[in-house]
């Protein structure tokens, strides 16, 4: 009798450690990756991204210089005015508006072209291909189920700085 009580325990932790095994979960294991600043990391110091930089800079600098030709021209009519030159103040008013009014379409263009260019550069199939390359061998080394841009971050909400890889795939990616 004891050894059929001994068997039917047996038996039945055996059944228990089946079914539990069944149920078990397998824990899911998530890595997150500022993307934006490897992307940062890799296109730091090339040709196109200076490229882009110089762009900007000079575009930036015919701003500066139209917005002083503005002020030049707001002041010299602020001075007509003073000296009650009515023909004058017009002639600057008309210059100012004219000026105004091409600065803001030139910036609009070149806002659009300066983000045009950063696009296409972001956007990079080189780029991409060895970062999701770079992330696939990061993700099994790692034993990660999945890996998530935290600039496509609609979904999260909170995530623990441990499961952060950015460092990781900046340093694999060899910069």
């Amino acid at each position: 009798m004891d050894k059929i009580v001994k068997y039917i325990i047996l038996c039945m932790l055996l059944i228990c450690a089946g079914v539990s095994g069944l149920f078990a979960q397998d824990i899911t294991k998530f890595g997150v990756v500022d993307t934006s600043r490897v992307y940062a990391a890799y296109f730091r110091d090339t040709a196109p991204i200076r490229s882009y930089e110089s762009k900007k800079a000079a575009f930036q600098k015919e701003v500066d210089k139209m917005t002083q030709e503005l002020r030049d021209l707001q002041a010299k009519k602020l001075e007509e005015e003073k000296n009650g030159n009515d023909a004058a103040v017009l002639k600057l008013e008309s210059q100012i508006t004219q000026k105004t009014s091409y600065l803001t379409e030139y910036t609009n263009a070149k806002n659009i072209e300066l983000e045009s260019l950063r696009s296409s550069l972001e956007s990079s199939d080189a780029f991409y291909k060895k970062l999701y390359d770079t992330l696939g061998r990061i993700a099994e080394n790692g034993g990660y189920s999945m890996i998530l841009s935290l600039q496509q971050a609609n979904g999260i909400l909170w995530y623990s700085p441990s499961v952060d890889i950015t460092d990781q795939v900046i340093s694999a990616l060899g910069f």
